[in-house]
């Protein structure tokens, strides 16, 4: 039996333009599935997405938020990884502070042709925010 899919976590997703947003389009393009329970926002780095975005989204009736980071390929900035991470913590603090468990909170570097990582993400974090639903 399948859940309904109103049972499924809601997740946000922000992807990158020119990295991981083509990984997701391609997951598309090949018919490969994942919850239909996400939405995407797409930025241009990751190290633009800020904390108060992360605790809005959760505070927001989104079970989980997942930035798809762009790793050393950022056309932007060549710190981008050390921005992002710097952004990451952050958001930890930031929903630390809230109660918010941080398990809620995901990153992973997802290149231009990850297809396969990026569904594993996505299916990885979505059962693990219906545990975290669960208790």
């Amino acid at each position: 039996m399948t859940r309904k899919s109103e049972d499924q976590p809601k997740i946000l997703i922000f992807t990158t333009n020119l990295i991981s947003d083509p990984a997701v389009d391609q997951t598309g393009l090949l018919h490969k599935h994942y919850t239909a329970s996400t939405s995407l926002i797409r930025v241009p780095c990751s190290s633009m997405v800020r904390a108060d975005f992360v605790l809005l989204a959760l505070q927001s009736g989104f079970d989980g938020v997942f930035i798809t980071a762009d790793g050393g390929d950022c056309p932007f900035t060549e710190k981008c990884p050390e921005k992002t991470s710097d952004r990451i913590q952050e958001a930890v603090e930031l929903l630390e502070s809230n109660n918010i468990d941080v398990n809620r909170l995901k990153m992973a570097a997802i290149c231009s042709v990850c297809v396969e990582p990026f569904l594993n993400h996505v299916k990885t974090f979505s059962e693990k925010l219906k545990g975290l639903n669960a208790s």
